[in-house]
């Protein structure tokens, strides 16, 4: 079947298109650097959580390493954002010229020409501050995002963020599109390290010099070059256009295809073997699972509600009018959920003592946090102690804590 790969590519660069548009509204991945929070798996952290984001970063980065490992330039043909608007702004570049051709057949070449340029530059114009607005979304609250376009602001740190990502991506789909794969993306050239003599490749293999030389393995390639030359050139994206043609070309003929999916240099093709397996995979992949179990360890442990108490010691304790023994006590509630919450204080191990906090429970809305302070009493000779060990109760949480009183009472 010809066209193959081309078809299931497209299908694939329209789900990663609508997954990109969808991700920063669901919480799924987002940064939101104002309010410094972290969205990740539809979990809010924050900016203090911070081992949780770390694993969900290296699992991340390691998730690309994994694929670069396994399955080479995968990424770069099939799910990089740049190659995948690259080849739309071509591909409708190429199709409005056509177009424009078709329909305006009476005009002189020049004045087609600058129609065609003036509704290709319009489309992508609009398309890019629509990009523009879906990526940054990604590090602020889309919401606050869209009153920046309406209101043509450029003043705010969003405002601005986005009128520079706008200008850039127009520049990028209008002029450099895919100059960058090989010019500015570190990929290509990260990539020559982390494959080895069993990574997925498009390899040309032509033992019986069957090639006719047609020639359009090259005029298909969205990066223009020959993959009978090498499979390891660094602008070959893996993106097996080269494969469809030739398979075209030669199933003409009766003969099977020079261009392949290849488990190394030399080894077997993809469609009749699995991957070869070796030391080096499975280290990568238990450390992507070391990450990964990490991230759901600390996911599963995470509070929703964080509470933290410390006594206020700059006056070690007072005594009341009615001769109770005073300690004074800061709390810190940090309402992570996305729910309201309410955290109660109790004491324990502290026979006698009272808690003055009002109200208690204390009310925290969704996302928020507050300090207070509350104080714990004991009657007067109910301690022997100068430090009295006991714990405050909030919860789920158990705090041990410390009263200090007077010598002898």
């Amino acid at each position: 079947m010809t066209n193959s790969w081309h078809h299931l590519r497209k299908r694939i660069h329209l789900f990663c298109f609508l997954a990109f548009a969808a991700l920063p509204f669901f919480n799924i991945v987002r940064f939101d650097i104002p309010r410094q929070r972290f969205y990740f798996a539809g979990y809010e952290l924050w900016i203090n959580e911070f081992a949780i984001v770390f694993f969900a970063m290296m699992f991340l980065m390691f998730l690309v390493v994994v694929s670069s490992v396994f399955y080479g330039r995968v990424y770069c043909g099939y799910l990089c954002p740049q190659m995948i608007f690259s080849e739309a702004s071509v591909n409708l570049e190429s199709r409005l010229r056509r177009w424009v051709v078709k329909k305006f057949i009476a005009w002189s070449p020049r004045s087609r020409n600058w129609l065609h340029r003036a509704l290709f530059y319009a489309i992508v114009a609009v398309a890019s501050v629509f990009l523009a607005f879906i990526f940054i979304s990604y590090f602020v609250e889309p919401r606050d995002v869209l009153r920046s376009v309406f209101t043509l602001d450029i003043r705010t740190a969003a405002g601005i963020s986005g009128a520079a990502v706008t200008l850039i991506t127009f520049l990028d789909f209008s002029l450099l599109r895919l100059r960058f794969c090989t010019t500015v993306c570190p990929y290509g050239y990260l990539q020559g390290m982390l494959g080895d003599k069993n990574t997925l490749l498009v390899h040309y293999r032509d033992d019986d010099h069957a090639c006719i030389e047609c020639k359009k393995c090259v005029r298909v390639c969205p990066m223009g070059i020959d993959i009978r030359k090498s499979p390891f050139q660094i602008e070959c994206v893996h993106c097996a256009d080269c494969i469809d043609a030739c398979d075209e070309i030669m199933g003409k003929l009766h003969k099977p295809g020079l261009i392949h999916y290849v488990w190394g240099e030399k080894g077997p093709l993809a469609s009749q073997h699995k991957q070869p397996w070796d030391a080096r995979r499975i280290i990568v992949l238990a450390i992507l699972l070391a990450y990964a179990s990490g991230l759901t360890v600390a996911l599963a442990t995470r509070r929703p509600v964080l509470v933290h108490v410390v006594p206020e010691r700059a006056k070690l304790y007072r005594v009341g009018s009615d001769g109770r023994i005073y300690n004074q006590f800061r709390y810190t509630i940090a309402n992570r959920g996305s729910k309201p919450a309410a955290v109660e204080f109790s004491l324990r191990d502290l026979p006698g003592a009272s808690l003055t906090l009002a109200p208690n429970p204390v009310p925290v809305t969704a996302g928020a946090s507050l300090q207070g302070t509350f104080e714990i009493s004991e009657p007067a000779g109910q301690l022997h102690e100068m430090v009295t060990h006991f714990r405050i109760v909030t919860g789920a949480d158990t705090i041990p804590m410390t009263f200090l009183a007077p010598e002898g009472k």
